[in-house]
């Protein structure tokens, strides 16, 4: 590990220890291939699994790691229409387990998340069994406040190329807080605890994924 991966295995444990005061499991790993292995360790054979909008979880190597074991996957994409996509949430909440990534998480354990439709953030509050999040190291923040900066500022216009979508953030490269159509930041949720202990586990890497 580089001195930056060092540092941030040495702050580990003390994320871990305020998730689970939080009602939330913590899990640390030195790279990508150890985290992929542990997971799929924890979900059994013939579980639902659905996913929300992921980079983290695309560059993990997990995605790829379900697609050939034995799990009912939920995908949504196969939803076109309308009433495609509703009925199709209707079965996700109700998925064994919900894959996703948090937009930024504190060093004292709160998730933030900021989405546009909603249904990643709704998944995380309510619904799915389990709520897997996998987390690269360049999401930690010292605040809530310097979360929300960092997701108005570096997540959110990354995510708006990646989807091609046309608000100000795609021309200034930063967050103008903006009202329009394609925006992807109308809903912030704070994640201070989970009320069903267990629920949510944040799975941890020393490396950078997603943006």
């Amino acid at each position: 590990m580089n001195n930056l991966q060092k540092a941030f295995a040495a702050a580990a444990p003390g994320i871990i220890m305020n998730l689970q005061r939080r009602n939330m499991e913590g899990y640390f790993y030195k790279d990508c291939k150890s985290m992929v292995e542990d997971i799929l360790s924890k979900i059994p054979a013939g579980s639902s699994i659905t996913w929300g909008g992921s980079e983290s979880v695309i560059e993990s190597g997990l995605m790829d790691a379900i697609q050939n074991k034995d799990y009912i996957l939920l995908d949504r994409s196969i939803a076109k229409t309308p009433e495609e996509r509703r009925a199709f949430y209707g079965k996700a909440v109700m998925a064994d387990v919900f894959l996703m990534s948090s937009n930024a998480i504190t060093y004292d354990g709160e998730l933030i998340n900021i989405d546009g439709n909603g249904n990643r953030i709704a998944c995380l509050a309510q619904g799915p069994k389990e709520v897997f999040i996998i987390v690269g190291m360049n999401k930690f923040v010292g605040s809530v406040e310097d979360g929300i900066h960092r997701i108005e500022n570096i997540a959110a216009p990354a995510n708006i190329q990646r989807l091609g979508k046309e608000t100000p953030c795609s021309v200034l490269g930063k967050c103008a807080h903006c009202f329009a159509d394609d925006s992807v930041c109308s809903h912030t949720v704070i994640t201070r605890r989970s009320s069903h202990k267990g629920r949510i586990k944040v799975f941890m890497v020393a490396e950078n994924l997603g943006y």
